[in-house]
């Protein structure tokens, strides 16, 4: 990774010429932290002070004592990082790294559906905008919704938002019948059940392995459905020698690093010309793009006052409940 982080240039000629010790000596002059999902390119991984899912970064963020946060995952992640952290700097190397699930529910007409079912308590996937964070009572992530639903009274009537493949999941997993809003994850969407069935017809030592926003074809032929740390920690403890893995393909970086050992095969898309099991977003951030935003102290996330706190009250018993 280190030849690779030289070479790249993102068309800018004064870039430094080794990145990775210039970003090291800009976060000890900061005194920031970098976050970077499991998602990330592997050299940004690589650089991160602290790798994990949603909810691992989250308690990062809300317990950091850096000055300023280095968000190397999309928007809404370093929008929750700003819920958590009002009075930090937080920064996102590329603003356009968004997510597409987020914007399958736009607040407006979450509004209305939220009003058309009164007296029902929102739960709403980390994976949205700070707007829709605000309009909910609880977040989760795919880590704890789960363990989530399950501290909710019976008779208390759900709304689960955005994701419906994580939320047809939960309803399997604890009998709750929740009403969902119909968004979904593209890269988690594009997975082919025809192909991943052909690579378990020539792997038959593997075992598949997917994410619960995967849609219900690919999750009835997997061996163990988790959060991405989950999946990670299922590889590493498993007896299998051999994985078929159906979530963004940049999870494997540190599969590959934990248990090199072992194989691991990335889930094919319906579409074998694009490299459409790769996140578009989150790939756009790159270490060029992070040692930059650290430089020029921008892009910066910003968040309406009012907005950050009715989102940081559902953040909260988020992380409440998954203690």
């Amino acid at each position: 990774m280190f030849t690779t982080a030289l070479l790249r240039r993102d068309q800018t000629a004064d870039l430094p010429h080794d990145l990775f010790a210039a970003i090291n000596a800009l976060k000890q002059e900061l005194n920031a932290v970098i976050l970077a999902h499991y998602y990330q390119d592997s050299d940004i991984q690589d650089i991160a002070d602290c790798i994990g899912d949603s909810l691992e970064l989250s308690r990062k963020a809300a317990n950091t004592n850096a000055d300023v946060i280095v968000f190397a995952g999309v928007h809404f992640m370093a929008e929750t990082a700003k819920i958590l952290n009002p009075n930090k700097l937080v920064l996102l190397p590329d603003l356009d790294a968004g997510c597409s699930l987020a914007d399958t529910c736009p607040p407006a007409a979450f509004g209305e559906f939220k009003a058309a079912h009164p007296g029902h308590l929102v739960i709403s996937y980390i994976n949205c905008s700070a707007a829709i964070k605000a309009m909910s009572d609880i977040i989760c992530t795919s880590s704890n919704a789960v363990k989530i639903v399950r501290q909710i009274p019976e008779d208390q009537p759900i709304i689960f938002a955005p994701d419906r493949n994580l939320g047809r999941y939960v309803i399997q997993q604890t009998g709750r019948d929740m009403v969902l809003w119909q968004g979904s994850c593209m890269v988690h969407e594009t997975f082919s059940e025809k192909k991943i069935v052909q690579l378990k017809i020539e792997h038959p030592e593997a075992e598949i392995i997917a994410h619960p926003e995967c849609e219900e074809p690919v999750l009835r032929h997997a061996t163990y459905i988790g959060s991405t740390s989950a999946l990670l920690k299922y590889a590493q403890q498993s007896s299998a020698s051999a994985f078929i893995v159906a979530t963004e393909p940049g999870i494997i970086h540190q599969m590959q690093k934990q248990t090199p050992h072992k194989q691991f095969i990335p889930a094919p898309p319906v579409n074998s010309t694009c490299a459409c099991n790769e996140c578009p977003h989150m790939r756009l951030n790159t270490l060029e793009k992070l040692y930059l935003a650290m430089k020029n102290r921008a892009p910066e996330i910003t968040l309406p006052e009012e907005t950050r706190l009715a989102a940081l009250k559902p953040m909260q018993r988020m992380l409440e409940m998954s203690l």
